[in-house]
């Protein structure tokens, strides 16, 4: 179920929002708006909205540094809209965490119907997460403890391993890249060494797989990065 979505709309020109605006509350979705950029990441916060439409140009804040400002703390999805039509511009925004790219002037039918079927294709791949998930009968992850238990004992997991593990369970189908995994889980940390995040999943495994060197849960997919591999929920 789409409708009751929140949705967060980020562009400077008002009509433009409103128009936005319109025509995704007639698909059902709940509208929030922002006109500049520090308003846009106190609504985000405040609101933890399930997609953001986030246009480039802003007066305060590149639109830039806002998706870099979100993709610290979150994977919702971003569209972005821009009057760049560079293929190398396209190319950035994608890399820097947007999930798809419009430029200006643009079909705001298009725009409705690329969030739709985003938002689809993430509930489809997203696996809802209980506050207990029992991978199997001898490893068990505590959402609300932040605590993994494996044959009735506590591991001790960093944050990273943890954060790491969570992000792979909650997307049991998604090949994750170690550049995508370096975002989410180290954030302003990320040096952009992107062999660290192969030392938390060494260190990860050594923790929670029965046999490290074939590893159950946390698969290497060779030339791209890792997917979770399975359990009662996989």
């Amino acid at each position: 179920m789409l409708e009751g979505k929140k949705i967060l709309v980020i562009d400077d020109e008002v009509k433009i929002v409103e128009v936005i605006k319109l025509y995704l509350e007639n698909h059902g979705f709940e509208v929030f708006e922002a006109y500049e950029g520090t308003q846009a990441l106190k609504t985000y916060d405040k609101e933890n909205p399930d997609l953001v439409i986030l246009d480039l140009m802003l007066p305060d804040i590149k639109g830039e540094d806002i998706c870099k400002n979100i993709r610290m703390k979150s994977r919702v999805p971003i569209i972005m809209l821009t009057s760049k039509v560079d293929e190398s511009d396209v190319v950035a925004g994608l890399y820097m965490g947007a999930d798809d790219y419009i430029t200006k002037p643009f079909s705001v039918k298009e725009l409705v119907a690329r969030v739709v079927a985003l938002l689809r294709r993430l509930s489809d791949e997203a696996m809802p997460l209980s506050d207990i998930i029992e991978l199997d009968d001898d490893l068990v992850v505590d959402v609300l403890k932040h605590e993994v238990r494996k044959n009735r004992d506590s591991l001790y997991l960093t944050s990273t391993e943890f954060k790491l593990l969570m992000t792979l369970l909650k997307y049991p189908q998604k090949i994750f890249t170690r550049e995508e995994l370096m975002d989410i889980v180290l954030g302003e940390e990320n040096f952009g060494y992107n062999r660290v995040i192969d030392t938390h999943v060494k260190n990860l495994r050594q923790k929670i797989e029965l046999n490290p060197r074939q590893p159950k849960y946390i698969v290497t997919v060779h030339g791209t990065g890792y997917r979770f591999g399975g359990g009662k929920n996989g």
